[in-house]
C-alpha cells in the first residue's frame, strides 16, 4: 500500500521530527509512506493554499482515495480507521492521501475533492502535531489490521 500525506508546513522542532522519523521507519514493513510539505501561506489564505495543495495532487489515479483531516469530518475510533484502510486495500485502492491543511484549515476546493472526511476531534491541533497523530494512527491501524500487538 501507498500513503501519501500532503500537509502545509514543515515540522520545525527537533521533537516533531525525531517522532515523524519514528512512526515512518515503524511503517515502513507495511506501506510506502511519502510526505508532501507545502509552503504555508503568508497571508495564512486557505485558499494559496489550496491551489497548492491541489498542484500537489496532480491528476487522480484510479486506485487512489483522498481522506482530507476536518473539524466536520466523520469521528472513526481506531478499530473503524483501521477497517476502513483494510477495506480500501480490498476494493483494490492501494493510494491513500490523507490531506492536512495549515492552520485556517482547508479551502473549500480541497475540502470538496475528499473521498472521505475524516476529524480526529471537534477541538483544533497545531497542523504539525496532527501530522504525528496522524502517523501514530495509520501504524496502529496496520497493527490492528494484522492483529499484531500493541499497546493501548
Amino acid at each position: 500500500m501507498n500513503i501519501r500525506i500532503v500537509c502545509i508546513g514543515k515540522l520545525k522542532e527537533k521533537y516533531w521530527q525525531g517522532a515523524e522519523a519514528e512512526y515512518l521507519k515503524r511503517l515502513s514493513s507495511y506501506a510506502k509512506v511519502e510526505i508532501a510539505e507545502l509552503k504555508e501561506s503568508p497571508s495564512d489564505d486557505v485558499h494559496e493554499e489550496g491551489e497548492r495543495i491541489v498542484k500537489a495532487l496532480g491528476a487522480p489515479k484510479n486506485d487512489e482515495f483522498i481522506i482530507t483531516l476536518e473539524i466536520k469530518g466523520k469521528s472513526l475510533d481506531s478499530e473503524q480507521l483501521a477497517a476502513k484502510i483494510n477495506d480500501l486495500a480490498i476494493e483494490g485502492k492501494s493510494n491513500i492521501t490523507f490531506i492536512i491543511g495549515g492552520s485556517n484549515g482547508l479551502s473549500p476546493e480541497v475540502s470538496a475533492l475528499a473521498d472521505f472526511k475524516l476529524s480526529f476531534s471537534a477541538m483544533t491541533f497545531p497542523h504539525q502535531m496532527m501530522r504525528v497523530i496522524l502517523l501514530e494512527q495509520i501504524y496502529r491501524s496496520f497493527k490492528i489490521i494484522r492483529g499484531e500487538k500493541y499497546h493501548k
